[in-house]
């Protein structure tokens, strides 16, 4: 399995704006081995941190991407499925039974649910609001996604073994077609072992080293 080390800062000291520029962020390692094994589409830069104190798991997404499509229908989980957006998911192990889905797109709307294997998904399940800050920003450049998590709340729900969390790094692009409709390039830090785009079973996983 593919490893990424995150590295521990001093707790309430990282400020989480929406913007990643928080000087804290320095000290993350960075993420950029992204790819799509079922497309041919161009990726734009991905860039991935994470850091964490003893309160919380802070993540970071840098998206340099210029063609942001965001499906403003209503705030609906349809609509943010529709829409780019970013996604961490966190398992317990290779059983996904359960596991936990976070999907964010550039504005900051969240599709969270828990999955169990064969895409069952519980859409009435949500991470807990006292637990989870996400912001977000846009620019000319593209678009920043950063947040936090707390660690006591993934340990309530099995999340961290050893200062180890299996996890899911992943992007959903919106291209327009020929057609004239937009349709997505599913993109992962891990490649799963799938001839068709599918982030839900166990190879799609990686894991975070929480040092």
């Amino acid at each position: 399995m593919k490893e990424f080390k995150v590295n521990q800062i001093e707790k309430e000291k990282l400020n989480i704006n929406g913007y990643g520029d928080d000087v804290l962020w320095s000290r993350a390692n960075t993420l950029i081995d992204f790819n799509s094994p079922w497309s041919k589409d161009a990726i734009k830069n991905i860039e991935f941190r994470a850091l964490w104190d003893k309160e919380n798991l802070f993540f970071q997404f840098k998206v340099g991407d210029t063609s942001i499509y965001i499906d403003k229908t209503d705030s609906s989980f349809n609509s943010i499925g529709n829409s780019d957006r970013v996604e961490l998911f966190f398992r317990s192990d290779h059983r996904l039974n359960p596991y936990y889905c976070l999907e964010i797109d550039p504005t900051a709307r969240i599709m969270d649910f828990k999955a169990f294997p064969n895409r069952n998904f519980e859409f009435d399940w949500d991470f807990s609001t006292k637990d989870l800050k996400v912001k977000s920003n846009i620019s000319k450049d593209g678009f920043v996604v950063e947040g936090s998590i707390g660690i006591d709340y993934l340990k309530q729900l099995d999340l961290i073994h050893d200062n180890r969390i299996e996890v899911g790094v992943f992007r959903a692009k919106y291209n327009r077609k020929n057609n004239l409709k937009y349709e997505p390039t599913w993109i992962s830090w891990v490649e799963p072992e799938s001839n068709v785009p599918n982030f839900h079973i166990p190879s799609s996983f990686g894991i975070f080293n929480l040092l």
